[in-house]
């Protein structure tokens, strides 16, 4: 596997500014990659000096708090361009006596007259095998990009503490909700086991069932993990249809029927390793899957095939060229939007046809030197780019492009030292940047128009469930966070038991509500879906995880059990080395994102729970 680079990239966030952005003073350098894959946990970072001048509030408060100090500077965004080029909604003073994130001075807000709050937590393992993933905390305690040793940059699961102005702004878009039927899946005690991988299927060598005890959801099937290299591999990505559950794993993609995990459709295997996958899955359950060209150190992720989720079939395939010098394709993203997938080199992009594999368009260098280093899609297709590497303009720039033809619909500008690191969500817009010399990160969400509409306004330690990328940014790499049109929902940081789960409003930035998780371990939210947020709380060492559904509307917020899973899979869920989940017409889907390699243990690769 490549070595990432050795630093995280540069960047910025910011709101419009009255001037206009200035011209880089030199050439552009390729970007440097966002993060790489962690090592183990190093010590906090080095205590930063105290700041020369008065720190930007909103996205973090200082080492050691200063005393509050008059407007020196401009605050962190940038002249907006595009269709929607105009001031944004921080022309006028705002909360906090001192150069607020938009530019502008700030007049005292709620918690006096300080420099906002939190620092980016130090990077974190996201665990190993046999231990559950840490959760962050509050200064130096989450999984937050910073630079590991002197090779690697990771960013994982989010921690930290935000003071932010917070401003008006409403969207009058219906709730993204999908309703659920409910229905109650039948099985026997015994789970179906798929064997090694083959997906043939055969008898069950252990019971999950063994033991049930009275209220617990029964092990509806589950599969073992196929063979993996010694340093083990990739399990990206699972896609739930109606029919079928599918898993990826190393060099095979395996679908599993949703009631009793007999194979669906078999096993699709690739030549080599797979390196991407779709997180989404088109309106008629299509998939794209990259495999590597290669087994040496410089094989590329530029193998592409479509695959039909409810059959099996592959359709088209194609190999994705390199771009322009220091453009490679050693690591690329993929994401769906409507019939795109947009595939994301290291400062490219090319849109493809789903259902033909026909290039659309590129996304390529504009401007004088902006870069797309990433992409997120889903409801929306958003870009991100680095521009002015090494100039005085150095930036990011976040884009919104029209998916069937590129162009580009707003542009947001983000201050120098400013890094869009994830989307939380995209239809609405959410954005986690981070600042990595002031020590700061941000949540803000942003109209459909581009147009900054709130950022999170309050002191709070929260903890979703990052990831990490291979020398380029993996915007949709968190789970643990959800979103509907209003509401922005957040987990907390664990501090020796329960977490909670904050509703934000995102027409304000402030907090609607918030409900404590129901056991003493971590509440994730997963989906919105017929007025009720479902959530996954994860077990402890001797208890399965549970689902547990929240109503979204009125006072009573109270988490009502859906789904406990047996004691008998604790260890098992605790044991992933990272995981995905999702809970589907009554049934809860559990997999591993990693396969450890190890030949002595009995690895998972997925289970599925029902009643």
């Amino acid at each position: 596997m490549a070595q990432p680079p050795s630093q995280p990239p540069q960047g910025g966030f910011g709101a419009p500014q009255d001037q206009p952005p200035h011209q880089p003073q030199q050439q552009p350098q390729p970007p440097q990659g966002a993060f790489g894959a962690p090592p183990p946990p190093q010590g906090p970072p080095q205590t930063p000096p105290p700041p020369q001048s008065p720190p930007e509030p909103g996205y973090g408060h200082p080492q050691t708090p200063q005393p509050p100090q008059p407007p020196q500077q401009q605050g962190p965004y940038a002249q907006q361009s595009g269709p929607y080029a105009q001031p944004g909604p921080y022309a006028q003073p705002g909360p906090y006596g001192q150069p607020g994130p938009y530019g502008q001075p700030q007049q005292p807000g709620p918690y006096g007259q300080q420099p906002g709050y939190g620092y980016p937590p130090q990077p974190q393992y996201p665990g190993a095998p046999g231990t559950p993933p840490p959760g962050s905390g509050g200064r130096f305690k989450g999984r937050t990009g910073v630079v590991i040793a002197a090779a690697v940059a990771a960013l994982a699961v989010i921690g930290g503490t935000v003071y932010a102005v917070t401003s008006g702004g409403s969207d009058d878009k219906k709730p993204v909700a999908h309703k659920s039927d409910d229905p109650k899946p039948s099985a026997s005690d015994t789970p179906v086991d798929q064997g090694d991988g083959s997906g043939d299927g055969g008898a069950d060598p252990e019971n999950l069932n063994e033991g049930r005890q009275a209220g617990e959801a029964k092990v509806l099937w589950y599969k073992s993990a196929p063979d993996a290299p010694g340093a083990g591999a990739d399990a990206p990505g699972m896609w739930i249809t109606g029919k079928a559950a599918v898993k990826a794993a190393y060099k095979q993609v395996f679908a599993f029927k949703v009631g009793d995990g007999t194979p669906a459709w078999g096993t699709v295997g690739f030549p080599q390793k797979i390196c991407a996958v779709t997180p989404e899955k088109s309106a008629d359950d299509k998939i794209v899957v990259a495999y590597e060209s290669g087994t040496s150190d410089r094989a590329k992720c530029n193998k592409l095939q479509q695959l039909d989720l409810n059959t099996g079939a592959k359709g088209w395939s194609t190999t994705l060229a390199d771009g322009a010098l220091f453009d490679s394709t050693i690591s690329i993203s993929m994401s769906v939007t409507g019939r795109t997938v947009m595939v994301g080199r290291s400062q490219s992009g090319v849109a493809l046809d789903i259902d033909s594999g026909k290039k659309l368009f590129d996304k390529t260098k504009y401007g004088s030197a902006c870069f797309p280093t990433a992409f997120a899609g889903g409801g929306r297709l958003i870009s991100v780019a680095s521009c002015g590497a090494g100039g005085s303009d150095e930036h990011d720039e976040m884009q919104e492009l029209d998916p069937r033809t590129g162009k580009v619909r707003w542009t947001r500008k983000f201050d120098k030292g400013w890094t869009v690191a994830r989307t939380y969500s995209v239809d609405p817009l959410v954005v986690y940047s981070t600042n990595e010399d002031k020590k700061a990160w941000n949540i803000s969400a942003f109209n459909a128009n581009g147009t900054f509409r709130s950022q999170v306004g309050f002191d709070e330690d929260f903890a979703p469930q990052c990831g990490w990328a291979i020398l380029s940014r993996d915007l949709q790499g968190c789970k643990g966070v959800a979103s509907d049109a209003t509401t922005l929902y957040l987990p907390t940081e664990a501090s020796g038991g329960a977490n909670e789960v904050v509703a934000v409003n995102l027409a304000t930035g402030k907090a609607k509500w918030r409900v404590k998780s129901p056991a003493d371990e971590s509440m994730l939210p997963m989906k919105v879906e017929g007025g009720r947020l479902l959530a996954y709380v994860q077990p402890s060492y001797d208890a399965g995880g549970e689902v547990v559904s929240i109503p979204t509307a009125g006072s009573d917020h109270k988490p009502v059990k859906l789904l406990q899973n047996p004691a008998s899979t604790a260890q098992i869920e605790n044991g992933f080395f990272s995981k995905d989940f999702d809970w589907v017409d009554g049934r809860f889907y559990l997999s591993t994102t990693r396969l450890t390699g190890n030949d002595d243990a009995k690895e998972k690769l997925m289970l599925a729970f029902g009643k």
